[in-house]
């Protein structure tokens, strides 16, 4: 590459030996691709299990985030290459789909691709080693169904939810706060969720953060927390029995929608315009405490003088609260979001059994809780840390706990982690390979390998001997035909997953396999990269 000018001085590169470059076909394609995915899952491999790595993150900007969560690894890294964004998108479409196991199913989709790699090189051809894959991954979903525990809970025992996202949260930063967090998880998705229907709405669990404090003060509110405070030093900081008035409309006289001037030339005009603004406040305030409002909730701001109306005719106000955070207080109270004085009537109101502001640490900052809704359908996880990337990391967690108590009150069926649900997967499709005569045999065998990766990586992320280990647990399996054994991770003394209470739900296992499977095909249908410039 050369840089030159033209005869006006500007620049153009020269690209040279360009004619002797040639695109990649065939098994070159297939052996790149493959290799640029693997390269991807490689990053992740380390961060699998509770004993797994975590990942510095540097942002463009500076911003630097840690942490071992898949999605949020994969979502933050520059990944160029479009096989590469593949894996990106794989890990995403799993945590949107399951919320756990980003990690788990770029491992997965790596190994597939480790073992196509080995049969396409034996001249087994792309489409049959998808084909093999396939059934091999209906095998081992059927098998998943065979081995599930289902259990039950209710509202006053979920003692299963929460070892369930105890196993979540064990392989994360917050692992030391895992049986709080998880009770945590587990009683804010008991508090929304519609056990008729099996449904649970996430968007009602608000996740807030402050810095300062250390992560055993997380705690959950059945209510709202608003980062605001009451917009004037006086008013009171605790209402009992409170009466809120939710407004999207501003506390300031109507302004014309067309470009206005006022002349003002004498004092009598200028006390005349003062008092008509003064009776605008005067009438706000007045409807307000008319319809029996004991607190305002504004969208917008308001001027010194109408805080200072509000504090008079004792009527808390709060401003510049967020349209989601209204939206929220709104379900969380049953009051009705209000555009217009005129639309106020004791029906809109939103009632609460207290309202208080709280004050935090030696500084200044403060927020509202708004507790004991008439609607409690709506509550918050308030986390506190020593930092933002700690409180930031257990956002995500959290996130990954809920979702997974979500998913068992879809379906409450479990199976064992710690890799044994994915040797117990490889031994039936080793066993079912015999059934097939045709190639596709080989791909069925490869698969069963690849189960094998995942047991392997936790064991090796341990500290443990990886192939010894996998083969003592594999031969435990089959000699007492138990499903439970699984890879020693915590050094308990026991293989046994039951014993050890860990466990994973059973639709996001099954979402690991096919969907890694799918993107596995996908990938070995392409044989060829066109590049725009060479349409």
């Amino acid at each position: 590459m050369a840089l030159a000018f033209d005869e006006y001085g500007r620049p153009f590169i020269i690209l040279r030996e360009q004619e002797s470059k040639s695109r990649l076909r065939g098994l070159d394609a297939h052996k790149s691709n493959i290799a640029a995915a693997v390269a991807v899952a490689r990053i992740l491999r380390t961060s699998l299990g509770p004993k797994g790595m975590d990942k510095m993150l540097q942002s463009p900007d500076g911003d630097i985030t840690i942490t071992n969560d898949g999605a949020t690894i994969l979502e933050q890294m520059d990944v160029d290459n479009q096989i590469g964004k593949l894996m990106v998108e794989l890990s995403r479409s799993q945590d949107y789909e399951i919320g756990d196991g980003t990690t788990g199913v770029v491992v997965m989709a790596g190994a597939l691709l480790e073992q196509a790699e080995k049969l396409l090189e034996r001249g087994i051809h792309p489409i049959r080693v998808a084909e093999g894959f396939e059934i091999s991954s209906r095998i081992a979903v059927d098998h998943l169904e065979k081995i599930a525990h289902k259990f039950d809970f209710s509202a006053t025992n979920i003692e299963p939810l929460v070892q369930t996202c105890m196993t979540t949260l064990s392989s994360k930063i917050v692992n030391r706060c895992k049986r709080s967090l998880a009770e945590i998880a587990v009683k804010s998705v008991m508090a929304v969720a519609d056990l008729e229907r099996k449904d649970v709405n996430l968007d009602l669990i608000k996740v807030e953060g402050k810095v300062g404090g250390k992560l055993e003060d997380t705690e959950l509110i059945y209510g709202i927390i608003v980062d605001k405070d009451m917009s004037h030093p006086q008013m009171p900081k605790q209402i009992a029995d409170a009466k809120i008035a939710i407004l999207t409309c501003p506390f300031e006289p109507p302004k014309p929608k067309t470009k206005h001037k006022v002349d003002i030339d004498t004092v009598e005009k200028f006390q005349t315009l003062r008092k008509q603004e003064q009776k605008y406040f005067d009438d706000m305030v007045q409807k307000c405490k008319d319809v029996g409002a004991t607190l305002v909730i504004c969208q917008w701001g308001f001027d010194d003088e109408a805080n200072h109306l509000l504090m008079n005719r004792n009527l808390p106000a709060v401003r510049w609260v967020g349209g989601v955070e209204l939206e929220l207080i709104a379900i969380a109270t049953g009051g009705r979001i209000v555009p217009r004085f005129q639309e106020l009537t004791p029906e809109k109101l939103g009632k609460a059994g207290l309202v208080r502001e709280k004050a935090f640490g030696t500084t200044k900052d403060r927020m509202l809780y708004i507790e004991h809704c008439a609607n409690s359908k709506a509550v918050t996880v308030f986390i506190r840390g020593g930092n933002k990337m700690m409180i930031e990391e257990t956002k995500r967690s959290i996130h990954d706990a809920l979702c997974v108590a979500r998913n068992l009150i879809r379906n409450n069926s479990i199976v064992y982690g710690g890799g044994a649900a994915e040797i117990s997967c490889s031994i039936a499709v080793e066993a079912a390979a015999d059934k097939y005569p045709g190639v596709e045999q080989y791909a069925i065998r490869a698969f069963a390998d690849a189960l094998d990766s995942v047991p392997m990586a936790l064991a090796e992320n341990s500290g443990l001997q990886p192939i010894e280990t996998l083969s003592v647990v594999k031969a435990q399996q089959i000699k007492e035909n138990n499903h439970c054994c699984g890879i020693d991770c915590n050094d308990t003394g026991t293989n046994d997953m039951r014993e050890q209470n860990v466990f994973e739900t059973l639709i996001g296992k099954q979402q690991q396999i096919l969907l890694a499977t799918q993107v596995v095909k996908m990938i070995l249908k392409i044989d060829d990269v066109i590049s725009p410039s060479e349409y």
